[in-house]
Formats: C-alpha cells, sequence, structure tokens
C-alpha cells in the first residue's frame, strides 16, 4: 500500500489509486483554515505571525527547517489553526527581504554621520570556515553613540595583509563610508598590522589584548609564579573533565550551603581568563580541599602558602580585570577612557604593592608596573588615543603620566582645530576696491605674489588664535564628573566649542577594543552549529547582520 504525505501538515495518508483520501483529509483538517486564510482580517493576522516567525528565526538562531519540524507544526496548529506555516524556501525568502530593509536603512544612518571608526578581527567556524567580520561605530545627529555590523565576510582566500586590505576596502565601499572611516581597531597580528598601513587609515591596538598580553608576559617572568598556574590549570582540568570529580565537588558546597559553582578554565585567546580561573579556584578553595579528601586522584591541591600567594596576585590583577570590563563596553565612550586608565592602573598597582606578603606577588607587580609605564607611554604617542582623551571633558589633561606627552598632544589638538577651522572657511580672501585696482594695474600684476603671500600668512596666523583661544578656553573649564556623559556636554556645548564639537564627532567614536567583533562570534558560533554547519556563507553573513542590528 502506498503512503502520501500532506503538504500542510505532514500526516501519511494511504493511496490507492485515486485522491479521495486526501480529499476527504483536507477538507477534515484544512478546508476551513484555507478559505480564512483568504480574508483580509486573516491576511493581515498571517503577515503579522510571518513577521514573527521571521523574528525568532533572526533572535534565536532558528534553523529555516524549523517549519518542517513535526512538533513545531503541532504547536504552531494548535495555537491557531488558520495559519498556514511558509515552506523553508518561503522562509529564508523572508529573511533575504528583512535583510535588504535593514541595510537599506543602516546604510541611510550612515550617509547623516561625519566619520565613522571600524573593528575587524577573523573567526573560524565548526566547519574551518574562515570570516571576517567589521564593525563601524559612529556618533549619530541626536549626539548618541551608535554602531552597526557591516557584514561577516567570508575569507575563503589567504590570510595576506594584501587580502585583508582589499576585503576591508570592498566593504567600505560598499557601505559608502572609505572616506569617513578614521580609525580601525583590531589585534596586534602582524597580517592586521600591515592592512591597517596599506589602508592608510590611523591604528589602533585593541586594548583589552594589549592588556591581556601585560599580564601574560609578566606572569611568564616570575618562574614561580608561572608553576603555581600550571599547577592550578591541572587542578581546575581535573574537576572539569572528572565525572565523580565534578559531581563531588558540587556535593560539597551544596552540603556547605554553597550554590555549586564549576570551575572556570584559563583559555589563552580570552582575556581575564587567568583571573577568571584563579579567583574561583580561590573562592572554591575550602570545597575543592573537601572533594579531594574523598577521591582517589594523584592531583594535589595549592598550599595554604600558595593560597595566599594566589590572593595577592588577584589583588594586584584585579584593576586590569576592572578596566578590561570598562573598556570593552559598546555603548559608551571608550576610546578617551585608555590613558587615563593605564595611569590609575599603575598607580593602584603601586599601591597595592606595598601590603603584599608573597615574594612572588611583589615581582609580579613590580613586572606589571614596569611593562604599564611603557605601554602607557605609547599611547600616550598615538593621536587616535590622545585627542579622545582630551576632548573628553570628564578627563582633559588629567590622564596623562607624561608632560611632555601632554603638551605634545595640546599642540596637536589646536593643530585639528585649526584644520576644522580652515575647512570651514568659505568667504573668499578680501579683494581690492575696483576703482583702486584700475589705477594701477601694472603695480597690481607686480605686487601680486607678495600680497597674496601676505594675506595667507595673515589669515594663517589668524586661523592659529583662533584655534588656540578656542582649546585654551575648552581645556581651563573645571572638568566634568567621571560619571556625566561627554556626549551630552559636546551636544549642549556645540555652539560655544564649534570647531572642537567637530573633532569629537570624529575622535569619539573610536572603540578601545575590538570586543564588538568578540561579541559578533559568540553569536556566530550559534548560528554555525554542529547541526547547521553547512550554512551557506551568504546565509551567516545575512542571520548575523539581522541579529546584530535589530
Amino acid at each position: 500500500m502506498l503512503k502520501v504525505k500532506c503538504l500542510l501538515c505532514h500526516k501519511e495518508l494511504t493511496y490507492s489509486n485515486n485522491t479521495s483520501s486526501m480529499l476527504r483529509h483536507y477538507r477534515a483538517m484544512h478546508e476551513d483554515a484555507q478559505h480564512a486564510a483568504n480574508r483580509p482580517d486573516t491576511n493581515y493576522r498571517k503577515k503579522m505571525v510571518d513577521e514573527a516567525l521571521v523574528n525568532m528565526v533572526i533572535k534565536d538562531s532558528q534553523p529555516f527547517s524549523v517549519v518542517e519540524d513535526v512538533g513545531f507544526r503541532e504547536l504552531v496548529h494548535a495555537l491557531d489553526p488558520s495559519y498556514v506555516l511558509p515552506t523553508r524556501k518561503a522562509l529564508k525568502s523572508m529573511v533575504n527581504t528583512r535583510y535588504e530593509e535593514a541595510k537599506e536603512k543602516a546604510k541611510e544612518k550612515l550617509a547623516n554621520v561625519v566619520a565613522v571608526s571600524l573593528t575587524s578581527d577573523m573567526w573560524t567556524s565548526i566547519n574551518m570556515e574562515a570570516y571576517l567580520a567589521v564593525t563601524c561605530h559612529f556618533i549619530d545627529g541626536n549626539d548618541q553613540l551608535g554602531t552597526i555590523l557591516l557584514g561577516v565576510q567570508h575569507f575563503p582566500q589567504s590570510h595576506t595583509a594584501d587580502n585583508l586590505a582589499n576585503v576591508h576596502t570592498m566593504v567600505m565601499e560598499e557601505w559608502g563610508i572609505k572616506d569617513k572611516v578614521r580609525c580601525l581597531v583590531t589585534d596586534a597580528a602582524a597580517n592586521m598590522i600591515a592592512c591597517v598601513k596599506a589602508l592608510n587609515i590611523r591604528h589602533a591596538i585593541c586594548i583589552a589584548h594589549s592588556l591581556n598580553l601585560i599580564v601574560k608576559k609578566s606572569f611568564d617572568d616570575v618562574s614561580g609564579l608561572n608553576e603555581l598556574r600550571t599547577k592550578c590549570r591541572k587542578l581546575v582540568t581535573y574537576f572539569r573533565t572528572s565525572t565523580s570529580g565534578k559531581e563531588r565537588l558540587a556535593q560539597v558546597q551544596l552540603q556547605m550551603g554553597r550554590p555549586a559553582l564549576k570551575m572556570i578554565i584559563e583559555v589563552d585567546t580570552r582575556w581575564n581568563s587567568t583571573y577568571s580561573m584563579l579567583e574561583r579556584l580561590y573562592t572554591l578553595r575550602e570545597p575543592v580541599g573537601a572533594a579531594l579528601a574523598s577521591l582517589r586522584t594523584d592531583v594535589s591541591p595549592p598550599t595554604s602558602t600558595e593560597y595566599e600567594t594566589i590572593k595577592d596576585a588577584l589583588d594586584i590583577l584585579a584593576p586590569f580585570h576592572q578596566a578590561t570590563v570598562e573598556l570593552s563596553a559598546e555603548k559608551r565612550v571608550s576610546a578617551s577612557k585608555v590613558i587615563p586608565l593605564m595611569k590609575m592602573i599603575n598607580h593602584t598597582i603601586m599601591q597595592k604593592a606595598e601590603g603584599l606578603t608573597s615574594n612572588m606577588a611583589r615581582e609580579l607587580a613590580d613586572n606589571l608596573v614596569c611593562r604599564v609605564k611603557e605601554h602607557a607611554v605609547n599611547m600616550e604617542s598615538i593621536s587616535v588615543m590622545t585627542m579622545p582623551t582630551l576632548l573628553d571633558p570628564r578627563f582633559k589633561k588629567l590622564g596623562f603620566l607624561s608632560s611632555g606627552k601632554l603638551q605634545e598632544a595640546i599642540t596637536r589638538l589646536k593643530s585639528e582645530c585649526a584644520k576644522v577651522i580652515r575647512n570651514s572657511e568659505t568667504t573668499p580672501p578680501a579683494q581690492l576696491p575696483a576703482s583702486q585696482a584700475l589705477q594701477s594695474p601694472a603695480c597690481g600684476d607686480l605686487w601680486h605674489l607678495l600680497d597674496s603671500t601676505v594675506d595667507s600668512s595673515r589669515r594663517s596666523s589668524s586661523v592659529t588664535a583662533d584655534a588656540t583661544i578656542e582649546v585654551d578656553r575648552y581645556l581651563s573649564e573645571t572638568n566634568l564628573a567621571r560619571t556625566e556623559d561627554p556626549l551630552s556636554y559636546w551636544s549642549k556645548q556645540k555652539l560655544q566649542y564649534p570647531n572642537l564639537y567637530k573633532l569629537a564627532l570624529i575622535f569619539l567614536c573610536c572603540p578601545a577594543s575590538s570586543v564588538p567583533c568578540e561579541r559578533v562570534f559568540s553569536k556566530a558560533g550559534e548560528v554555525v552549529s554542529k547541526k547547521r554547519n553547512r550554512l551557506n556563507p551568504n546565509t551567516v553573513k545575512t542571520l548575523l547582520f539581522l541579529n546584530k542590528n535589530q
């Protein structure tokens, strides 16, 4: 006996050389729903439910095949028998339409901004496909910080600087922002550095990566501390991979009246992971000791002296953890905080070092102070870091470690301000009256070069003076409280400091880190999962764009 499947509800029916069984099934189960679907009010409702279905796919990273899942179809039918689910192909088409609409709206938004900054990073999916993510950051017409994911571009070619530069150029041209990009934030990979150099764009190294490297190198230089870290990592790995160990640790915590926390393993590519691993181990030191006492394992916990060293190390590393979290914020001005936070980290570590009891922790503190100072000096030489700091009314001159670098930055700010004034000048230089010009035409020709040179010099002096006055007046004002919003300040002061306001729109949109791209990739891991590892790269791009820009 042959079987056929209903396209509407996927129920299997018996087929015996005629369509009577299928017709009966249709009339009994679907005819009313089909008629109802043709009514105007039902058409409106269907459109609403279709939109909700598209939202579900985008927000929850659901596969298009969800509309073919029997359980889902039964649920939808139970909720609304009159609603006919779209096919998988139709659902994909609806998502693509949403993408085109959202992209046009995003383009319109970017067309109206003065300047943008980009972040960029690479990611490899579960099926070993490489992607390049590019996020765009700007200050909109309402003086609010905005972010748009421009795309997650499939990157099958080799990761050379030239190839990276070509793809970045393609993305910028596609979005019409090539002449608006003021800064590109990436990690410190050699190919990325060379790529940005080829693009001839200001470059900022992700501060979160930089802080992570400072901590790792400082740890590595303290041999005893590095050995302790290895010992802790071995212990943590045991409790994460051993079923009996994991269960026993959870039981002990519950018996002690504590929530059952899991161990955190250190990951080289994740910022603060060393801090998180040691902090969790120190928090669970008592349950860990009790659990190990009843387990058969050669893994040993840290001694009481080693735990004291861990406590001191955590005290020293806490400022780095706090700074990384603060500098990774997407919805707040962040580049302006880099230089002040480096100064505060340096000050805090020096203070904490005085109360340390562990020799290894003191050595770690010395290493960190040395590296932080070195990095701070480098940051104070880079305009994409110094200009935002000076233009942030909360910090201005207070964030700098070096007074010499501060003066260089102020001079640079005055130069940038003068450039804005020159670019905004629309009135041509004053001409001699016609009668005067007619009186001595020959002399006018003879002295033209000298007169124009003098006029140019006078205009230049005037512009420089205007820029100096505006910058000095702004810097002499009392700083805002650190908790206040710098963009709100500039929105209110745009008439008083019109040229600095224009610079604020350019420099304050730069993010301190490439964490926005990292957040895209965490969602990308959900989109390209084991269940969906054959997704077309264009579909990956579409779904991630819609998810991050909704």
